[in-house]
């Protein structure tokens, strides 16, 4: 059974962590097919510690801690005859996380990245260190005259487009949008709008400046997340989380409703 909304279910977002990892999965083997002689779609990923209380921390995956055996009746730091106090653990919850991102890379020329496509993740849009970090990559991106790629579709949090959201026009501010800024002109930014009502846009992903255009059909990707998760049991009754805006919401209800979903 497909999805009863016309682009991005709403409902699919409690589901993002599978979903991140299907859509980036998707649009690499959309994309590959596609791409010209020399370049190649590949999967990358940022990996953090989440606790309980969202704070996040990077860590450096080239980083290991390895452990070495104690001599038996030694312990580390401790005095002779004295004994060592034993310590009371708290298990703090602690969650690792990896983000994944594509890259178009040109392996012609030493893997130099072309493009970078990111699906925007709460902790992207939420204050802390994983929006730091993809802040900083942003800029990194933009600074070495890659394309940037941004896609958001999800609701949580602030809106962290390369474009100030400041220059954004109404209109353009629809519940999920994409930004793309190519390049070797970065001093543009490329707005489509992707409203609730309507079926999600097929953009075009810019690869070098002497390169076509490849194509992403992004509804394709979510029909595919939404079959292949198998999410057509999703409790339609409920309100998605986080809550719809009100003029949404009233549209939600309806057409689920004439969908037989409510």
């Amino acid at each position: 059974m497909k999805s009863p909304f016309p682009g991005m279910d709403p409902y699919l977002e409690r589901y993002w962590s599978e979903v991140h990892h299907r859509l980036i999965a998707y649009a690499g083997d959309s994309l590959q097919e596609r791409l010209p002689a020399g370049l190649r779609a590949r999967i990358e990923q940022r990996v953090f510690l989440e606790t309980n209380e969202d704070k996040i921390r990077e860590i450096i995956p080239d980083v290991s801690v390895v452990e070495h055996p104690r001599q038996r009746g030694a312990p580390a730091g401790a005095a002779e005859g004295v004994a060592v106090a034993e310590p009371t653990l708290i298990h703090l919850g602690v969650e690792e996380v990896k983000e994944g991102y594509l890259e178009i890379v040109d392996v012609l020329s030493g893997n130099r990245v072309i493009t970078v496509i990111e699906f925007l993740s709460p902790t992207n849009k939420v204050p802390g260190e994983g929006q730091k970090k993809y802040l900083a990559k942003q800029s990194e991106v933009i600074a070495a005259e890659a394309s940037l790629v941004e896609i958001d579709l999800t609701r949580t949090g602030r809106r962290v487009f390369s474009v100030p959201s400041g220059l954004i026009p109404g209109s353009l501010r629809t519940t999920y949008q994409i930004c793309i800024r190519r390049g070797w002109k970065h001093w543009i930014g490329e707005l489509y709008r992707a409203p609730i009502r309507e079926r999600l846009p097929v953009i075009p992903i810019p690869l070098r400046q002497t390169d076509a255009d490849v194509p992403l059909d992004l509804q394709a990707l979510v029909d595919l997340c939404y079959e292949h998760g198998r999410y057509d049991d999703t409790d339609y009754r409920a309100e998605p989380d986080p809550p719809l805006d009100p003029p949404d919401a009233a549209w939600a209800d309806a057409h689920l409703r004439a969908q037989g979903r409510r």
